[in-house]
């Protein structure tokens, strides 16, 4: 039988989008197998958000080369979309496909086996179709990612997503609400509404509609019994999402904000639309609105231009917000992005250390957060996987607090009521009440 293996790079959107094209490959009556098994064709769906998943891209390209040198090998993606001459180049590529022709990565299967060899990459500026690929859902996880908008209008200076992805485009929603029932239906306890910038979406539709709007609907016809955001940007977080977020009882209480610098100089030269004060007073309003909400954001560290001074402001501003994670990046180079011929480009090994210091602050948060909750009831989503220290079954808590959870009840796939009693290991410790 005719053996495809499909590798996927980067953020929640393409693993939704290789999880369509899986089960696309699979009611064809093709064979899936692992990506480290030898297979007829690979398919990797790249990303190039950094430099660094630029390079790791390219191993896994040449890594499925050596595997099987005899492989019909098709490179898709977002490093697909914005670089294809330099996948060209690596001898034993078959077929490069842009963003826009990942539905079509089927029938080109097809085409690939008999030997075509060819670049389908398009002008995705110009792109209107939402691609319908599917969500991402695993046998082993209790959660699955429903991806409701593409693409991107901003016009961050340090970013390429929008030549990478095309404008921003949405899913209807009564289409979001099928299929939020559909994943219910198939056994998942919680879904998670991703985008590329999940905050734009519902503008484009007609009529217009809003990420509020969509929320609100799931939550009031109980489509899933927890609902839980992607990132969204600051000044895309209303209040009326605050209060659902609060109120609702199905959507998790759990933020994902992208602060990016703490620095109001550095933030105009990234083009961002807020302030460090205006970002302050909106994570301060929601952790007053939702008592126990976990907020992360994303931090970047060594911006062109960044000095000591503006680190200093970013890490003491990330010190001060009563936030429970951080997700920390260190400047990256695109191609094409005003940010890379800015002048002040800081040195790599300067962009580490300033790194390092963020996550060291990040630790703590994480640490300080998660102790807050010992001896305080959780709701906890168990899953398949166990913690190695303990032996106990793993999940996350609406807030987004790893826990490994001990008692009879703790079955995965199973929502639980627990009482942590400890912080190990990176994770609160806890007992099921109520077996």
């Amino acid at each position: 039988m005719f053996k495809i293996a499909v590798a996927t790079l980067g953020c929640k959107v393409n693993q939704c989008e290789s999880a369509g094209i899986a089960a696309a490959l699979s009611s064809r009556g093709l064979a899936l197998v692992p990506f480290a098994e030898r297979a007829d064709c690979y398919i990797i769906n790249t990303c190039t958000v950094t430099r660094r998943t630029d390079f790791q891209s390219r191993q896994l390209i040449r890594r499925a080369i050596r595997r099987n040198p005899e492989a019909a090998v098709l490179v898709t993606g977002c490093y697909a979309q914005t670089a294809p001459e330099e996948i060209a180049r690596i001898p034993g590529v078959r077929v490069i496909a842009g963003n826009s022709e990942k539905e079509r990565i089927p029938e080109l299967i097809g085409e690939m086996a008999a030997g075509a060899s060819q670049i389908l990459v398009g002008d995705i500026r110009h792109e209107k179709r939402f691609s319908r690929l599917g969500a991402a859902v695993s046998p082993e996880h209790t959660r699955a990612f429903l991806k409701i908008q593409d693409g991107c209008n901003a016009a961050c200076s340090y970013c390429i997503v929008p030549r990478a992805r095309g404008g921003s485009r949405s899913l209807p929603a009564q289409e979001v609400a099928e299929r939020i029932s559909t994943l219910s239906l198939a056994g998942y306890r919680e879904a998670v509404l991703t985008g590329i910038h999940l905050g734009a979406y519902g503008r484009d539709l007609v009529p217009a509609t809003d990420l509020t709007a969509v929320v609100r609907r799931i939550a009031e016809e109980r489509r899933i019994e927890r609902l839980r955001l992607s990132s969204i940007e600051p000044r895309e977080i209303t209040n009326e999402l605050i209060s659902l977020v609060g109120s609702s009882g199905t959507v998790c209480r759990h933020l994902h904000i992208p602060l990016q610098s703490g620095d109001d100089g550095i933030l105009a030269a990234m083009n961002r639309d807020y302030d460090a004060a205006f970002f302050s007073g909106l994570v301060e309003r929601i952790r007053r609105a939702v008592p126990g909400i976990g907020v992360g954001i994303d931090v970047m560290a060594g911006f062109p231009g960044e000095t000591e001074a503006a680190f200093f402001n970013t890490l003491r501003l990330v010190e001060e917000l009563p936030v429970s994670y951080l997700h920390v990046f260190p400047y990256s180079p695109r191609p094409g992005a005003p940010a890379a011929a800015m002048p002040g480009q800081v040195r790599e090994e300067e962009k580490k250390r300033r790194a390092e210091s963020l996550r060291k602050v990040g630790m703590e948060k994480r640490r300080a957060f998660a102790e807050s909750f010992i001896g305080k009831p959780l709701t906890v989503l168990v899953e398949a996987r166990k913690d190695k220290m303990t032996g106990y079954p793993l999940g996350f808590s609406d807030n987004y607090i790893p826990v490994a959870v001990r008692g009879g009840a703790a079955t995965a796939n199973r929502i639980v009521r627990a009482l942590p009693e400890s912080f190990r290991n990176g994770r609160l410790v806890a007992e099921v009440l109520d077996e």
